[in-house]
C-alpha cells in the first residue's frame, strides 16, 4: 500500500510540468479579467460609501452570489473535501456547521445589521452604546478574525502551488503566498467594494460550476450508485467501516469528543459574526433585499456542501487516503487529485486539463474570498479605529473625514496583507479547514454575544459590549496559543516545540461561554445605566428600517 501512495505522489510530480503551463494560463486569464474590473471599478467615485459598499447598488441575486463567493472559501473547496477524504463521516460535521450557521444568519442577523449599520459590524454594536471604547474593542476583533481567516486561505494557495510544482518546494509556496498577497491589495486598494464584489461574483459561477461537473463525474463513476460510493471510500481510506462512522478524527478519548463539540458550537455560531460576511449586508439597498440575498446564499451554499461531500468520498474512493495525505498531509490538495483521476490520470490529455481548471478555480476561490476578508479589515482599521479617533458622530462625516478613511484603508489593506503573509508562511502544514474553525470560534466568542445583546437586550451597556467583546476574544487567542494548532503536535504552527496546555484545537466550548458571560457580568456591574430612549430607537430601525441609512 506505501509502495502505490509512493506512486501516486511520484506521477502527480511527472504530470506538474504538463499541466502547470495550462493551469498558469488559466490562472492568469481569470487575473487578467478580476484586475480589469478592479481598474473599472477605481474610476468611479471614491467616497467611503462606494468604497466601502460598492453604493448599495447590488441586487439579491448579485449580493447573494457575492456572499456565496466570500463564505465558500479555500477552506470548504480544499480543507472540507480533504478531511472528508482522510476521515469519513467526521469531515461532513464541517459542511453541517458551516451550512446550519446561515439559519442563524437569516433569521436574526441580515435583515437587522442592514438596518442598523452603515459600513462595519462597529456600526451595530455602537448604535446604542459610547462610540469610541466600542468601535475599537470591535475593531480590533474584526482585524483579528480576518487575519485567521485570511491565514487559513492563504495556507491554502501554498498547497496548491506546491502540488502543481510537482513537489513540497518551500519557494514555490513562499512565492505562491506572497503573489496572492499582492493581488489582495491591488484589489482592495484600488477597486474598494464594487471591484471586490464583482470577483467574488465570477469566482462563485467558476467555483460552483467546476463542482457541478467534478461531482458529475464522480457519480458517473459509480453509475449514480452512492452505496458503491460509501463502500469504495471505506475501502480507499484504509479505515474500513470505521471511515463512515463518527470517531475517526474526534473519538477515541474524552478531549476528542469536546474537541467535536467545541467545533459544532463555533461553525454554527461564527458566521452570524464573520465581519466580511455582516459587511456585506450593506452593499444592498433595502433590508429586504438583504433577506433575499441571504436566501440565495442558503441555496447556493448548501447546494455547494452537498457536493464536497460527494468530491470528499470520491477522492478517497477514486486516489485513496494514502495517496491524499502523501501529497499534503493536511488533506488540502485532495480535490485537485481526484480531479486529475478523473481525468485520466497523470500523463493523459484529460487529467491535465481538468487538473488545470480546478487548480485556477481553487486559486480564483482563494483570491476572492482574501480581498473580501481584506476589505473588511481595512475597513475596520480606517472606519473604526482611525475614524472613532478623528470624528465624535457617525452622522456628523465630512468630505474631508470621508476620504481620509479611504486612504487609511488602502494604506491598511498592505499592512493588513504584510501580516497575513508572515504568519501564512509559518502556517503551510495546516489543514485550512482547521484555521477556519479557529477563525469561526474567535468570531463567536468575541462578536456573537456583544451583537445579540445590542439588539435583543434593553438593559445592555456599553461596559458590557466592551467586556463581551474582550471578554471572549482574549480567551480564544490565548487557549488557541496554548493549543495543540500551535504547538505540542506533528501537525502543529510549531511542531519542534511543546508549550501547549490546552487540550482541545477548537476553543469555542470555553470562549463562547465566556464572552456571553463577560457581556452579562459587564452590565451588571456598570455603573452607566442603559438609555432606554436609544434602545427604543434601535428596535424600531431594525425592524422597520425607518432611518436607516
Amino acid at each position: 500500500m506505501a509502495g502505490a501512495w509512493q506512486l501516486a505522489g511520484a506521477g502527480v510530480a511527472v504530470a506538474a510540468t504538463e499541466h502547470r503551463g495550462l493551469a498558469l494560463g488559466l490562472f492568469t486569464a481569470f487575473v487578467a479579467v478580476t484586475l480589469a474590473i478592479t481598474v473599472w471599478a477605481g474610476r468611479r467615485r471614491r467616497s467611503s460609501e462606494e468604497f466601502f459598499s460598492g453604493g448599495r447598488l447590488f441586487s439579491p441575486l448579485e449580493n447573494g452570489l457575492a456572499i456565496s463567493g466570500d463564505y465558500l472559501s479555500a477552506g470548504s473547496f480544499l480543507g472540507v473535501s480533504g478531511l472528508i477524504a482522510l476521515y469519513g463521516y467526521d469531515g461532513v460535521l464541517y459542511l453541517v456547521g458551516f451550512l446550519v450557521a446561515w439559519l442563524g444568519v437569516l433569521l436574526l442577523v441580515a435583515e437587522l445589521v442592514r438596518n442598523c449599520g452603515r459600513f462595519t459590524l462597529a456600526d451595530v454594536l455602537s448604535a446604542r452604546m459610547r462610540e469610541r471604547p466600542v468601535r475599537i474593542a470591535a475593531g480590533t476583533s474584526s482585524i483579528t478574525v480576518a487575519v485567521l481567516y485570511l491565514v487559513a486561505q492563504m495556507v491554502g494557495a501554498g498547497s496548491l502551488v506546491s502540488l502543481l510544482a510537482g513537489g513540497t518546494s518551500a519557494h514555490a509556496r513562499t512565492w505562491a503566498v506572497v503573489g496572492v498577497g499582492a493581488l489582495m491589495v491591488v484589489y482592495v486598494a484600488f477597486g474598494g467594494m464594487r471591484a471586490t464584489t464583482w470577483v467574488q461574483i465570477v469566482k462563485s459561477v467558476l467555483l460552483l460550476g467546476g463542482t457541478v461537473a467534478l461531482t458529475v463525474m464522480v457519480l458517473a463513476r459509480f453509475h449514480g450508485n452512492v452505496n458503491d460510493l460509501l463502500r469504495s471510500a471505506a475501502h480507499g481510506s484504509g479505515h474500513g467501516a470505521a471511515y463512515l462512522r463518527p470517531g475517526l478524527k474526534y473519538g477515541g478519548s474524552w478531549t476528542a469528543r469536546l474537541d467535536f463539540v467545541s467545533l459544532g458550537l463555533a461553525l454554527v455560531l461564527g458566521t452570524a459574526g464573520l465581519p466580511h460576511i455582516v459587511s456585506r449586508f450593506y452593499t444592498v439597498p433595502t433590508a429586504r433585499a438583504a433577506r433575499r440575498s441571504a436566501v440565495w446564499a442558503v441555496g447556493l451554499i448548501g447546494t455547494f456542501y452537498l457536493m464536497t461531500m460527494v468530491l470528499g468520498l470520491g477522492a478517497a474512493a477514486l486516489v485513496g487516503s494514502g495517496a491524499v495525505r502523501a501529497s499534503n498531509a493536511a488533506g488540502n490538495t485532495a480535490v485537485p487529485l481526484l480531479a486529475l483521476r478523473l481525468g485520466g490520470g497523470a500523463g493523459s490529455t484529460g487529467g491535465t486539463v481538468l487538473f488545470a481548471v480546478v487548480g485556477s478555480i481553487a486559486f480564483a476561490t482563494i483570491l476572492a474570498v482574501v480581498a473580501g476578508l481584506t476589505l473588511s479589515s481595512s475597513a475596520s482599521v480606517a472606519h473604526d479605529l482611525y475614524g472613532s479617533l478623528r470624528r465624535r458622530s457617525t452622522e456628523r462625516r465630512t468630505a474631508r473625514e470621508d476620504t481620509g478613511e479611504v486612504r487609511v484603508a488602502r494604506f491598511a489593506a498592505v499592512g493588513i496583507g504584510a501580516v497575513a503573509i508572515g504568519l501564512t508562511l509559518l502556517a503551510q502544514e495546516l489543514n485550512t479547514a482547521v484555521v477556519v474553525g479557529v477563525a469561526f470560534a474567535v468570531a463567536a466568542s468575541a462578536n456573537v454575544p456583544a451583537l445579540l445583546y445590542t439588539l435583543f437586550w434593553r438593559r445592555f451597556t456599553t461596559r458590557g459590549t466592551v467586556w463581551a467583546i474582550y471578554g471572549g476574544l482574549l480567551p480564544a487567542v490565548v487557549l488557541v496559543a496554548f493549543s495543540p494548532v500551535v504547538s505540542g503536535s506533528p501537525d502543529a504552527l510549531l511542531p519542534g516545540m511543546d508549550f501547549h496546555w490546552f487540550p482541545l484545537q477548537n476553543p469555542g466550548i470555553v470562549s463562547i461561554p465566556l464572552g456571553f458571560l463577560a457581556g452579562w457580568l459587564g452590565t451588571v456591574l456598570s455603573r452607566e445605566p442603559a438609555d432606554p430612549g436609544r434602545h427604543a430607537e434601535l428596535e424600531v430601525r431594525s425592524l422597520t428600517g425607518a432611518g436607516a441609512v
